[in-house]
């Protein structure tokens, strides 16, 4: 009943996103008791302990509650707010939240409660007694004496000075200019942001980097702060020309990098821009990444049976998620519900939705390190990324290192090692001394974007070295490997993944092919490879499709160098085949 109630929804109302939210939130009203934690039952673990799991779920409840308070009277949720923050934060309650370590994670879910008092600071902040805002105070201050890491957590420590000097609490201006002092160094040009080392350019850009940019904005003195209001509100326009590239016209975003279990957090961005009342993009068109993008998040199966999302992507999976991602974790997807603090009466609110008329359908980008093709009419975006990695998260090389990512068909992570099937090695290039253990693209060593392709170079091993040619070629694209190895080599060639339900496969010795209702999948050996397959990897490694299949093209290369060539199609139909002559003998 909920799953349908929200697939209903257009999601382009004041009254319509209230509403989404206030059915997500019902069946998590009756496990709130004031305490500041809130108890899923029995689940999975993740890096932190079952008590820290319990507060962050009830915080990120708060990225919802907090601006649905702002504008809305809610004597229920008033109370909970105010008991909880009493009681997690008076160091005599047995729910205190406690003091705090180095690189505690409560310092990421003190983003919540800080943005929450920010917001109401006429209501909910003034019915805290002279001690208990002193409690609130000093425990939130903790991030200021603590080790955090060198990241997107910078912005916790703006947010929660930012946050006591508007309360006008005790507040340390030093580390306010240092933090952003810290967040400029970050910076790489037109918009685009890394996340601490250049090597990651993710998710975290919109909705941490530019999220708390423009929430923040909201709260610095105009005088006081003109240039940094300036700069944050330039940075965030040119990003959003680039950022509207990852939505197709379906509203799906194109599924790359970590914490992806925070689903509808990837149009976090556009409710900020509203809030900070930057029209980035014409409002209609703001409206329509909105509204489109919630739409395609409520066709998926994102809830468990009792109405609660589910740790996964486009269905309940653990296979895919980080250590710190614990029952409570998807519900950071509610930072898109900051909308809610916005006046009814913005134009926003009042504007028809318009889907964004896209001046090219390629864009290549040295700060965003990726080229994006949209094809189809926009129904399917390719994401080509280049010089991305991330290091001890899990899954890396599959979140970060595939030569291509699609809003159609997802991509894989690995479930084994031993054998090649298990290593689910979709639109990627393994290669193996044995034929057993495989090692992916992962890591560049240097990368080439340009507006026709993007080049790796990279080395899966000691005594190997690749150059690996990308060229898009709208739901098709070429790959040309240049290999000096100075050993015997098993070579394997994925394509794109594909549901097995309904599907049909043909192969011979250089070309697979797979059709099902997404559209066609298919590989073709052009130089080198010596036989084509079809691949059937283990279950629930595809982020979209929990039983997937993909066609793989393989070969055997002795010492010394080697040109591999293939042509790679993941189409919506088999339009794309037939213009590149690849209609199969069947």
């Amino acid at each position: 009943m909920l799953e349908k109630k929200l697939k209903a929804l257009k999601w382009d109302s004041y009254e319509e996103v209230t509403y989404g939210f206030k059915l997500m939130f019902e069946p998590l009203k009756e496990k709130m008791n004031g305490s500041g934690h809130t108890d899923l039952g029995n689940s999975h673990g993740a890096i932190y302990d079952e008590e820290t799991s319990q507060m962050e779920t009830f915080s990120r409840l708060v990225w919802a509650i907090g601006p649905y308070l702002r504008q809305n009277e809610d004597v229920f949720l008033k109370e909970e707010i105010h008991a909880s923050f009493v009681a997690g934060t008076d160091p005599t309650s047995k729910h205190y939240f406690g003091k705090l370590a180095n690189h505690d994670q409560k310092f990421v879910e003190m983003a919540a409660l800080a943005t929450c008092l920010l917001l109401n600071k006429e209501t909910i902040w003034q019915d805290f007694s002279a001690q208990e805002k002193e409690n609130i105070a000093h425990w939130f201050l903790q991030i200021n004496e603590r080790k955090i890491p060198k990241n997107n957590w910078r912005f916790f420590r703006i947010l929660v000075n930012v946050t006591m000097k508007n309360l006008e609490m005790p507040y340390s201006q030093e580390i306010i200019d240092q933090e952003f002092a810290f967040i400029d160094s970050c910076y790489q040009g037109k918009g685009w942001y890394c996340d601490g080392k250049e090597s990651q350019v993710d998710y975290y850009i919109p909705w941490a980097f530019h999220y708390y940019s423009l929430l923040i904005s909201k709260f610095l003195e105009p005088d006081e702060d003109a240039e940094r209001l300036k700069k944050i509100r330039e940075r965030a326009t040119l990003f959003a020309q680039d950022y509207q590239y990852w939505f197709d016209r379906k509203g799906r975003a194109v599924p790359f990098g970590r914490s992806l279990t925070y689903r509808f957090a990837q149009g976090a961005f556009w409710s900020a821009l509203v809030f900070a009342d930057l029209e980035a993009l014409p409002w209609p068109m703001v409206k329509a990444l909105f509204s489109t993008h919630m739409q395609a998040w409520f066709r998926e199966a994102i809830f468990t049976a009792n109405g609660i999302l589910n740790v996964g992507y486009a269905y309940p999976n653990l296979n895919m998620a980080e250590n710190y991602n614990a029952a409570g974790s998807p519900y950071w997807a509610f930072k898109v519900f900051l909308l809610l603090a916005v006046d009814r009466q913005h134009p926003f609110w009042q504007v028809e939705k318009q889907l964004p008329h896209l001046s090219r359908q390629r864009m290549a980008s040295k700060e965003m390190r990726a080229l994006i093709e949209h094809s189809a009419h926009s129904e399917q975006v390719m994401f080509y990324p280049a010089g991305q990695f991330i290091e001890n998260q899990s899954h890396a090389p599959a979140k970060y290192g595939k030569f291509v990512y699609s809003t159609q068909f997802g991509f894989s992570v690995p479930k084994g090692a031993y054998f090649y099937a298990e290593g689910a090695f979709d639109n990627t290039l393994a290669l193996s001394e044995d034929g057993l253990y495989f090692r992916a693209h992962a890591q560049d060593d240097a990368f080439e974007i340009v507006e026709d392709r993007v080049v790796h170079y990279w080395s899966p091993m000691p005594g190997v070295h690749i150059k690996s040619t990308i060229i898009p070629l709208g739901q098709a694209h070429l790959r040309i490997h240049d290999i000096q190895t100075e050993k015997v080599l098993f070579v394997a060639e994925g394509g794109f993944s594909t549901t097995i339900e309904d599907s049909s496969t043909f192969s011979d010795h250089k070309f697979a092919q797979i059709d099902t209702p997404l559209g066609r999948s298919s590989i073709r050996a052009l130089k080198g490879y010596d036989d084509a397959d079809i691949v059937r990897p283990e279950v629930n490694t595809n982020v979209l499709y929990p039983r997937s299949i993909f066609p793989c093209l393989q070969g055997k290369i002795q010492p010394g160098q080697h040109r591999l060539i293939s042509l790679i199609t993941g189409a919506m139909t088999a339009e794309q085949d037939l213009k590149w002559g690849m209609t199969s003998e069947k």
